[in-house]
């Protein structure tokens, strides 16, 4: 069977992780094919709640075959506390596998990131001062350093070498910043490779032999459409190449286009956003701390509390669009089901015109006004629901102005964050 993408169709945080390890029992392979460690997903199951960041959100079933793709970038440390963390609650990272061509985060990535940020001052962009940019940057600069590099000891001190010296004059002379030293850098990364080594491999064979033999793979992406580098709310996006969009993973993983059956993506009930940038239904004060509190919005990675709002439907479209998507998964149903009434935003009013195009300005999107459709609310508690004829009438309206909207099905409906409590309208695999 070809593969299947599950993608955010917002900025990110959707409830990507939960949904991947809910239809992950049917897959055979499950691969991550973009981003860094300023993703994360949260997973509730038996193991209770893990926060993923680099591991893909099928780890939790022993019987999978898990992939770190070529399109990933890679903190060693992290990546070794996050497989640590799981060891120590009994899942097994047997199957783990990496790429050797994954680019890695370096120690000036993350001092880049950080003093980059200070230098912008109010233009920051708000990133997660990971060093996923910086990275991400050096390796379309040709100045990164890859897997296949970090675990062969001779090419990484050559490596080092070269590369050492001219980063520690940028930190020096741009940024003020005390110099990096070779010799801490060199043993403290060589140490990291010696852990992670026995799990890199060439992934894109794997999943190309997982493809032949039938088997089903299932390819996880980071962040969300409207992050992404080309089709996002530019500047104000994610620095990860290949994007945070479904043509991005076949690249990020080794496949062709063909060989990619379904492209589901995964929109919340309404609409967040961490860090900077336009965000046209954005709830200020009291109404967005209400929503805040009621659906616990606050980053898996930072902590940093989420920006909330009512469902953007032009955005949604937009991404769907993008996208070609199949079908759609929304999540977070029942932080909702306490309102009166719910709003959605089905067009925008800019410059006294109303437009339901999502405006590639990022000045024209500052300025627009969302056009609201005002629905009933439920206020029934939907977190126990598992048959979509079970759903109070409005929340089963909701659901369906909602398909009607974006201009495709809904195949799952999420009522909390625990593995089960969603329903299967259309299954996905």
């Amino acid at each position: 069977m070809p593969a299947i993408i599950v993608i955010g169709g917002q900025w990110g945080d959707e409830g990507k992780g939960r949904v991947v390890d809910l239809i992950a029992r049917k897959a055979h392979v499950v691969a991550r094919y973009s981003g860094g460690n300023n993703a994360g997903h949260t997973v509730v199951n038996e193991f209770g709640e893990s926060r993923l960041h680099l591991v893909p959100a099928g780890i939790f079933y022993p019987d999978k075959v898990c992939v770190i793709g070529n399109g990933v970038i890679i903190d060693p440390k992290v990546l070794l506390e996050e497989i640590d963390d799981l060891q120590s609650r009994g899942v097994t990272v047997e199957k783990l596998h990496i790429s050797s061509r994954c680019q890695i985060i370096m120690p000036w990535h993350l001092m880049i990131d950080r003093l980059d940020e200070e230098l912008r001052g109010k233009g920051a962009i708000g990133t997660t001062a990971r060093g996923v940019g910086p990275c991400f940057a050096d390796k379309v600069f040709r100045a990164g350093i890859r897997m296949a590099d970090l675990i062969d000891p001779e090419a990484f001190r050559e490596r080092l070498s070269f590369l050492l010296p001219y980063k520690n004059a940028v930190l020096e002379k741009l940024y003020g910043a005390e110099p990096l030293s070779f010799e801490e850098v060199f043993s403290t990364y060589s140490e990291y490779a010696a852990k992670i080594a026995p799990s890199v491999t060439e992934t894109a064979e794997l999943v190309q032999d997982a493809l032949e033999r039938g088997e089903t793979v299932l390819l996880e992406g980071a962040q969300g459409t409207l992050l992404d580098l080309d089709a996002g709310t530019y500047e104000f996006v994610t620095s990860s190449t290949p994007s945070s969009m479904a043509a991005g993973a076949g690249v990020g993983i080794g496949i062709g286009p063909t060989q990619i059956s379904k492209v589901v993506a995964v929109y919340k009930a309404y609409q967040t956003r961490v860090g900077n940038g336009p965000m046209p239904t954005e709830l200020v004060g009291e109404e967005g701390d209400t929503l805040r509190e009621r659906g616990h919005e606050y980053g898996a990675t930072t902590g940093r509390p989420r920006r909330c709002g009512w469902f953007d439907a032009v955005a949604s479209r937009y991404t769907a669009r993008l996208n070609g998507l199949t079908g759609m998964v929304m999540t977070r149903l029942d932080v909702l089901d306490q309102y009166p009434s719910i709003k959605v935003c089905t067009a925008y009013r800019l410059d006294g015109k109303v437009t339901k195009t999502f405006p590639s300005n990022i000045r024209a999107l500052l300025r627009v006004e969302p056009v609201y459709e005002e629905l009933p609310g439920w206020q029934k508690e939907t977190k126990q629901v598992r048959a979509f004829e079970d759903l109070p009438p409005q929340a089963k309206a909701y659901v369906q102005r909602i398909q009607e909207l974006v201009g495709c099905p809904i195949d799952m409906v999420s009522v909390g964050p625990e593995r089960e409590q969603a329903i299967i309208i259309n299954p996905i695999i």
